[in-house]
């Protein structure tokens, strides 16, 4: 095999359409429900869900629903807001303000749709009073720089809010709830998407102040304060309908089906999480074992994973956790002839780049080294995409419209030297 990169590509293809609304909401939606209907969501596929739930219940609808900046698409009655991620900003609270209007003076009769994806932690923010913006956005950006796991991240983002952890469905009482999932959480926690804004917050206090301990991030006295108070006055709210529509697990099935459909053997993993780096050591060595004839399948073949890996971010370089992946493979692989991969983000972003994922060749590390770019200098400084944009190994496809997290492709194409 030649062409290495148009069949990784149609890997990636198959797998994030399988996880789009278009693909999944069908089967998970029910009867449109009597009465007023109000859609509200937040996340990278909440307006594509806004406009799937358009096509399937028609008129009439209204709500509003949250996306990342330059994710919006035009839907005939939902409101669409853009705001920041993965920091919220100004434009966050306005938005989450004008959710919390359209679910005000609702009655039993009412239903309210709740729609949510991977990136809507920070899209869906509103402070808990006596707690600044600024302050959330500092403990926000020091968690995800951390090498915090997602779930440790909104733990604590959970109690800074007075949206998240169930505290939205509070607030569209006495509605009924339905809120449907695209999840991008491994395990597809519905507590963890979003930070679980219609679902109840089972994490504690002492889970809080422990993750905050464990990576050394510092809460003001008077945060704290209002953290704990509004932790102790808290009462769960009544369970909705909870639906998840699509998970990474949609994604790598469909993926394996199209590379049995190219002659490739599929070995999935699954949902994996942990260091990005330490991930691509084991994927790099498992790859060449696979290429020597001592691993667990015989090449042609593809290794499929998924899940969301962490990344400790100590340099001040661009890129995301894919790249940060991609380049250990890389480095892991050593130009080995008969590996080629792909690491991407189903939502078409990965980290503070603009792109979903990056390539790995034979040739890449060849590729930097005809351009003087070292590839462990740019790796201790997080900067894994000047490494592919300088190879011509990025992935860019913009905005996907969906969320499942990770999805990596090894492809092992045939038998090669053993290292």
């Amino acid at each position: 095999m030649t062409d290495r990169r148009a069949p990784l590509k149609s890997l990636f293809d198959v797998a994030v359409s399988a996880a789009t609304p278009a693909s999944c909401m069908a089967d998970w939606l029910p009867a449109r429900p009597r009465g007023r209907v109000v859609v509200i969501g937040a996340g990278k596929a909440a307006a594509s869900m806004a406009l799937e739930l358009e096509r399937h219940w028609g008129e009439p609808l209204d709500g509003t629903v949250i996306v990342p900046y330059g994710h919006a698409v035009t839907c005939r009655s939902i409101d669409v807001l853009e705001a920041s991620h993965p920091i919220p900003d100004e434009a966050s609270v306005a938005a989450t303000k004008a959710v919390l209007e359209r679910v005000s003076g609702l009655t039993e009769a009412d239903t309210v749709v709740c729609l949510l994806s991977g990136g809507g932690s920070s899209l869906l923010t509103l402070p808990l009073p006596g707690v600044a913006l600024a302050e959330k956005q500092r403990v926000s950006s020091q968690l995800l720089r951390s090498g915090a796991a997602i779930h440790e991240i909104n733990a604590v983002r959970k109690k800074l809010s007075a949206v998240k952890g169930g505290r939205l469905a509070i607030a569209c009482a006495p509605a009924q709830i339905m809120t449907l999932i695209i999840s991008d959480v491994p395990g597809n926690d519905p507590a963890v998407v979003a930070s679980g804004p219609t679902v109840a917050d089972t994490t504690t206090m002492a889970d809080t102040l422990s993750i905050l301990s464990r990576y050394n991030v510092h809460v003001e006295a008077a945060t704290l304060a209002a953290m704990k108070s509004a932790h102790a006055a808290f009462a769960a709210p009544r369970q909705g309908d909870v639906r998840i529509l699509a998970t990474s697990d949609d994604a790598l099935q469909a993926a394996a089906a199209r590379a049995m459909e190219l002659k490739l053997t599929p070995y999935v993993l699954g949902d994996l999480n942990g260091d990005a780096r330490e991930l691509a050591d084991q994927h790099a060595r498992l790859a060449i074992d696979i290429a020597s004839g001592a691993g667990p399948l015989e090449p042609p073949c593809v290794i499929l994973s998924g899940g969301e890996t962490t990344v400790q971010v100590k340099g001040k370089g661009r890129g995301g956790r894919n790249g940060e992946y991609a380049l250990a493979l890389a480095i892991g692989l050593d130009g080995h002839p008969s590996v080629s991969a792909l690491a991407a983000d189903t939502d078409g972003i990965d980290g503070n780049g603009d792109n979903a994922g990056c390539f790995v060749f034979p040739d890449t590390l060849a590729r930097a080294d005809e351009q003087s770019i070292n590839a462990i200098e740019l790796q201790r400084n997080n900067d894994s995409y000047r490494f592919f944009e300088t190879t011509g190994n990025l992935l860019v496809t913009g905005p996907t419209g969906t969320n499942v997290n990770d999805f990596r492709a090894i492809l092992v194409d045939k038998r090669g030297p053993a290292r």
